[in-house]
Formats: structure tokens, C-alpha cells, sequence
């Protein structure tokens, strides 16, 4: 029975990630005394004890904690954005490529992605890596995503009765273009420089749609949307987790709320022969956070991937 501490348990992603245990007798939970969860020296103690560990810190925190590592065999998963572009870390997208996944497999430190460069990731790094769009295309990314994606903090600002009026809309944010994902997005994807970014928060709790429109005349060659659902298809070809969808398969709109609760992702191809929109949608709070963090730590051990997780059709 494998040991698992979470650093951080009391956060969003910490709280989701600790309910998923509830069911699992496979693994032993190491609960830090709720009095010492800021202490060091007892974090350290239980860091050490434990085969796996869960970083839901702050970067500055995360960063502390993997200093605080003595045991050589603790793997460490990290869910915030310190170490998701560190060379030394694996990139806990394990769908990517066949490197990604051995990486998780075998690495000793594991960057959990983010939601939004999740989405972004799935949709961009296919299509450089097969060649489709240049390293050097312009792209350009609009996303919505659930309240949840803020945090505690933010939360609380939803959930309360007397909050402001403007948060019963939509809000574009990151205005400056300095969105803490970017630079995750832009080396994952492969791309020389970062994508124009506008990402909206919106009034429901989870799920996320992230898109990315492009011109065929500005990709490496005209393709139609049938070869470009083909190359998805050939990408995540045997994935049960990252799913592409049949051309047409939404008439109308594509909602951003209906993968709450779930673990798994869909990408659609939608357009025409000139201008064509690449969405990606899932749970922000799924594969967008604590699913994809205990699928990581499932592939790591060794187990069937999807243990523990909530897979649509």
C-alpha cells in the first residue's frame, strides 16, 4: 500500500484531490495535524514518509517544499505553476506524446499542467508537432472557464449573497497579456513566442472551453477539416481520456459547463474552408486540476490510468 501526503490539503485542488481517496484502498493517507499544516519540520517529516506527495501550494511554497525532500524515492507532483517549464521536471500531460508518458512513468518530479494551457496544449502541440501550423504562426486563444478556476479567494467573492453585480457576467481578464499560463503554453505547444491570451471567468462553478481559430491559408498547407480531424484522431489514437469528436457533433453552441465532474476531454473541429475554430473542453477542476494529477499518480504507480476517475462517453 503506497503512502500519499498532500501538501496543501485544505485548497480547491487539494480538497478534490483528497475526496478522490474516499473509495481507494490501494493507498495510505498521511494527514498532517490541522495545527501544524504551516510547520516545516513535521511537513518535511511527512514528505519524506510518504511515496507520493502532493504539492497544492503557491509556487514559493511548492518550491520550499521539494527543497525540503531527503528520501530519494518520493515522488513529488506538483500542481501549481513553479515547475511546469523546468527541463527536469515531467510535464503531466501524458497524452502529448509517447515521451510525455514516460516521463511520468518514470520521473521523480512531476509538473501537473494548468487548465487553461491544458486546453491550449491539445489543441496547439498536435498541430506543430505534425506540422500543420508553423512554430512560428500567430495564434491566438479565447477560453471561458468556471469561478472555481480562481480559488478560495474567488470563490468566496461568487458565492456571496452580497457580491458585486459585475460578477453575474462574464469577465475578460489578464488584460496585460502576462496570464501566469503563458509561458507553460508556449513551450509545451512548441511555438517560438506566446499566443495573444483572453481568458473569461464566468458565473457557474466548473467546466472550461478553450478555442483556438485559425486561417488555413496560414497554415503549412490548405487542409480541410476532415484532414485535420484525421490528425487528432491518429494523435490521441487508443486514449480514452482525450477524446475527438465527429465533425458536427454540436449544433448550435458548445456549452462550457457540461464536463463538471468529470476527468475526461473533447476536442471538436468546427469551420469552413477558410476560418476554423479548434475547442477543447473539460472540467478545470478535472483534467484541468486534481484528475489529471491522479492520473498522473496512477500511471506513476504503475496502475490503470483511469482509476479513480470520472471517464464520459
Amino acid at each position: 500500500m503506497k503512502k500519499i501526503f498532500i501538501d496543501g490539503k485544505d485548497g480547491t485542488t487539494g480538497l478534490k484531490i483528497y475526496s478522490r481517496f474516499e473509495k481507494r484502498d490501494d493507498i495510505e493517507l498521511l494527514l498532517i495535524d490541522p495545527e501544524k499544516r504551516k510547520d516545516t519540520r513535521e511537513r518535511a517529516r511527512l514528505i519524506n514518509e510518504s511515496d507520493y506527495t502532493f504539492l497544492c501550494l503557491p509556487d514559493a511554497a511548492s518550491i520550499e517544499a521539494v527543497s525540503l525532500v531527503e528520501n530519494p524515492d518520493v515522488t513529488i507532483l506538483d500542481t501549481s505553476t513553479a515547475h511546469r517549464t523546468n527541463p527536469a521536471w515531467a510535464y503531466g500531460f501524458p497524452e502529448l506524446s509517447n515521451k510525455h508518458r514516460e516521463g511520468v512513468e518514470s520521473s521523480k518530479r512531476i509538473a501537473v499542467p494548468g487548465c487553461y494551457a491544458s486546453g491550449f496544449n491539445s489543441i496547439v502541440h498536435p498541430l506543430v508537432a505534425n506540422g500543420f501550423i508553423g512554430r512560428d504562426y500567430d495564434v491566438t486563444c479565447f477560453a471561458v472557464s468556471g469561478y472555481t478556476g480562481a480559488g478560495k479567494k474567488g470563490i468566496a467573492q461568487y458565492e456571496d449573497e452580497n457580491r458585486d453585480k459585475e460578477l453575474d457576467s462574464p469577465r475578460l481578464y489578464a488584460l496585460t497579456q502576462e496570464h501566469k499560463h503563458l509561458r507553460e503554453m508556449k513551450a509545451v505547444s512548441g511555438l517560438l513566442r506566446e499566443p495573444i491570451f483572453a481568458p473569461m471567468v464566468c458565473d457557474y462553478p466548473q467546466g472550461m472551453v478553450v478555442t483556438v481559430p485559425l486561417y488555413t491559408d496560414k497554415m503549412n498547407k490548405k487542409y480541410t477539416l476532415s484532414d485535420i480531424r484525421e490528425m487528432f484522431c491518429e494523435h490521441y489514437a487508443g486514449s480514452d481520456i482525450v477524446k475527438v469528436r465527429e465533425l458536427g457533433y454540436t449544433q448550435g453552441m458548445i456549452a462550457s459547463n457540461t464536463f463538471a465532474d468529470r476527468d475526461d476531454m473533447e476536442i471538436e473541429i468546427n469551420g469552413n474552408e477558410e476560418r476554423i475554430l479548434i475547442t477543447s473542453r473539460f472540467d478545470n477542476l478535472g483534467k484541468g486540476a486534481s484528475g489529471a494529477a491522479i492520473q498522473c499518480l496512477n500511471i506513476a504507480m504503475g496502475i490503470d490510468e483511469k482509476t479513480g476517475l470520472n471517464i464520459g462517453d
